[in-house]
This record gives C-alpha cells, sequence and structure tokens, in this order.
C-alpha cells in the first residue's frame, strides 16, 4: 500500500510536468502523511543527510570546469589536432567528432554539456566538407554519450552516493566501456564511409603551416585536466572533492592566460554554475526523503524475494535490469532515474554476486543510450535544434549508431572484466 501510493503519487506528478524534485518530495511527504512512518521531523532530517556527503561538493567544480574549458576556446585545439590523425581517412571529420566528443567527456561529464560543446565546433566544418546535416547531427549526439561514461562522470557521482560504491573505481570502470562504445562508433563510420555515404579525405597535413609538434604543444595544456583528475584518483594524493577543485582552478588560470574568458564574465559563469548546481542539490535533498520511505519498507529485500522467486540467476537478473534501464531512460533522466531505482536494484544485485562496480557502470551505460533512443531521447532533441534537422531525418541517422551502442552495451554486460579489470588491478 505504501509503495503504490509513494510511486503512484510521484508518476502522477511527473506526467503532469513538475520538476522531479518536487514530485520526489511530495510523493514523500503525502506518503509519511497518510501511513505514519515517521514524525513531522523525518523529512527535513533526510533531505539534510542527502546533500550532507562530501563528495556532492565535488559535482559543482565538475561543472564549472566543464564551463570555464568550454568558454576558453580548448575544443578546437583538439579538434586541430585530431584532424591531423583522421583527416584523410573517409569519414575523416566523423571520426574526429567521436574522438572530440570522448576529450569532452573528460572535461564535462555531463552528455547535453558535451553535445553542446561539441557540436559548436564541429556542425559548422562537417557542413563546409558535405556531411548532410542530418548525419552530423547523428554523429555528434550519438558521441556526446560517451561523456557520463568516461571519467569524470556526474551520474557516475550520484551512483557512488546513492550505493556506497566507490567513486574512484566506478571512474576507473568508465574507462573500458567508454573505449568500447568509441570502438562501435568508428566501426559504424567506417562501414558508412565505405559504402561511399561520407564525404573523402581533407588533406590537413598538406598545410604548411600545420606540422604534428605544433598541434600537439596547442593541445597539451587542454589535456591537462583530465590527467590532473585520472592522476589524482589513482595516486590517492587527494580526494575527488580537491581533485575538482584543482581541476576547476586550472581551467580557470587557462582561460585567463589564452585571454579567452575575461575577469568581467566570471561572475555571470559562477551565477550559472551555482543556479545548476542547486538544482543538483534540490534533487539530492529530495532523494534523501524519498529512500528513507524504500529503506524503511525494505524495498530491496521485497525486490531480492521477488527475483529469488523467478529464478533467473545474476545473468538473468542483468539482462533485465538493464532491458529495465534502458526503457527507463527513454523517458526519465539519467540523475532521477539513479537516484529513484539505483537504490532499490543494487542491493539485489550484490546479493546475487554481481559486481557493484560493473552494476553501476553499466547502470550509466544504459541510461546514456536511452538518451539517444526514440521517441523521446534527450539528445536528439538538442541536436535537433542544435543541427537545424527534422526529427524523423535525424532518427534514421541515429538508428546504426544505436545498433552499434547498444552491441557495446551488450558486450560490457557479458563481459565484467571489461568493467572491473582495471580498477581490481589499480586499486
Amino acid at each position: 500500500m505504501e509503495l503504490i501510493l509513494l510511486f503512484g503519487v510521484l508518476f502522477g506528478l511527473m506526467l503532469l510536468g513538475t520538476p522531479i524534485f518536487i514530485a520526489m518530495l511530495a510523493s514523500a511527504l503525502v506518503t509519511l502523511g497518510v501511513t505514519g512512518l515517521g514524525s513531522a521531523t523525518v523529512l527535513p532530517n533526510q533531505m539534510a543527510s542527502g546533500v550532507g556527503a562530501s563528495q556532492v561538493i565535488a559535482i559543482p567544480f565538475f561543472i564549472l570546469m566543464g564551463e570555464l574549458m568550454s568558454r576558453a576556446g580548448l575544443t578546437q585545439r583538439i579538434v586541430d589536432l585530431l584532424m591531423f590523425f583522421f583527416g584523410r581517412l573517409p569519414g575523416g571529420l566523423a571520426h574526429v567528432s567521436v574522438g572530440v566528443n570522448a576529450f569532452a567527456a573528460s572535461i564535462s561529464g555531463s552528455a547535453p554539456a558535451s553535445a553542446s560543446m561539441v557540436s559548436a565546433a564541429m556542425l559548422p566544418s562537417m557542413k563546409r566538407a558535405g556531411y548532410r546535416p542530418a548525419f552530423s547531427s547523428a554523429i555528434n549526439a550519438s558521441a556526446a554519450v560517451l561523456g557520463p561514461v568516461i571519467p569524470p562522470s556526474i551520474p557516475l557521482v550520484f551512483v557512488s552516493l546513492v550505493t556506497s560504491v566507490s567513486l574512484g573505481q566506478l571512474f576507473i570502470g568508465g574507462i573500458g566501456p567508454g573505449i568500447l562504445m568509441a570502438a562501435a562508433l568508428f566501426g559504424v563510420i567506417a562501414i558508412q564511409a565505405h559504402r561511399g555515404r561520407l564525404p573523402g579525405r581533407v588533406e590537413v597535413r598538406d598545410r604548411p603551416d600545420i606540422s604534428l609538434p605544433r598541434l600537439v604543444f596547442r593541445a597539451l595544456p587542454a589535456l591537462g585536466a583530465p590527467v590532473f583528475i585520472i592522476i589524482g584518483i589513482l595516486g590517492g594524493f587527494v580526494t575527488i572533492t580537491e581533485v575538482a577543485i584543482i581541476a576547476a582552478f586550472y581551467a580557470l588560470s587557462l582561460g585567463l592566460i589564452y585571454r579567452s574568458i575575461k575577469l568581467s564574465s566570471l561572475p555571470q559563469v559562477f551565477a550559472e554554475t551555482s543556479v545548476f548546481s542547486s538544482t543538483i542539490m534540490m534533487l539530492f535533498a529530495a532523494v534523501g526523503g524519498f529512500t528513507y520511505i524504500i529503506a524503511v519498507q525494505r524495498v530491496g529485500d521485497q525486490v531480492a524475494e521477488f527475483v529469488g522467486t523467478l529464478e533467473v540467476g545474476a545473468l538473468g537478473f542483468l539482462l533485465l535490469a538493464m532491458l529495465f534501464f534502458l526503457i527507463v531512460g527513454t523517458v526519465l533522466d539519467a540523475i532521477p532515474a539513479i537516484l529513484i531505482f539505483l537504490p532499490i536494484l543494487m542491493p539485489v544485485a550484490i546479493e546475487l554476486g554481481i559486481d557493484p562496480v560493473h552494476f553501476g557502470v553499466i547502470t550509466v551505460v544504459n541510461l546514456m543510450i536511452g538518451l539517444i533512443t526514440p521517441p523521446v531521447g534527450a539528445l536528439l532533441f538538442v541536436l535537433m535544434k542544435l543541427g537545424q534537422v527534422p526529427f524523423g531525418e535525424l532518427v534514421r541517422e541515429v538508428f546504426p549508431f544505436l545498433l552499434g551502442l547498444v552491441l557495446a552495451l551488450l558486450i560490457t554486460v557479458l563481459a565484467a572484466p571489461v568493467v572491473t579489470f582495471l580498477p581490481e588491478l589499480l586499486f
């Protein structure tokens, strides 16, 4: 009865267009009031505990770092470097788009942020090179899903906070699937280029003003931020919050040195970051009260008992859970989906002997693929606006990339070492 009321109010309010954190708080408040599961002070106390973890502070600094790196104009330096290697391949700019998105992933941790950052640089160049606008938008949307898989990743921070799984291991665990997903996108591009559906080579190397040492020298500062983050995590010299602060300061220093960021623009940057971060903090506060009811009702135990009656085993549970998250990811943003469902399913996965790092990472991969899955995929609408293309054309061009990513997901689900090998080796 309590769970029906909790989720009934939650999804009812969401269908009415209520912001997710208000819907979660309202459903928790109504359930507490009707069922008497706790006193009047339970909800505010649980909300305070929801934002009490020290790792939460890392989120606004990762967001600030991505914003500063974007404003510093460092994306174009990476584009130029990758063009030196991929420009002579058929479909070279499409390959570059994947590579630049992988880089943007390492500084933004957000798929929409990566899509906006890279598309601003890549879409005009691809149009001038003769790429179909729908294809250009499709590859940028598909490559943007790498963002929350390759560290640092905002969704993986949420996974760590709601499940107590090591954030460092989750970050390192995302590297393998990120590489596999990028390889799948490269493969689809190569097939389309072989079929003659993409423009030919761009002879970048023949330009006398471009040399590899110069391109590497210009790109090195941009590559420094992800290097700081990975070294900090692996070396244990700093906490995840401290490395986020250092990376944000590094990005600010680069912008000021290159004079691409003016001191007068900093108040606006800080204000925009604060507003965006505050919405995330409200989500954390809301999930504190919401998960209290889930814990009191022992929902995880009930789900575990139900899975036991199905007798599907660990692999069967993994496949069912991944199918569930794929469907959820098409209609619900990744962060609310993690906050609502992962505290329920993670204990079941652990009880079945599934590695929690593996389960946490593939959950995020699932939800990211949902961002480009029609009819609701959020990234499709972002790129539809950025690329000025009809939705139907964009969906047709995205479909081969979607199949490639689903294949990469299936390999990651069936082969746990894709996720767990590096964390076990390094930690």
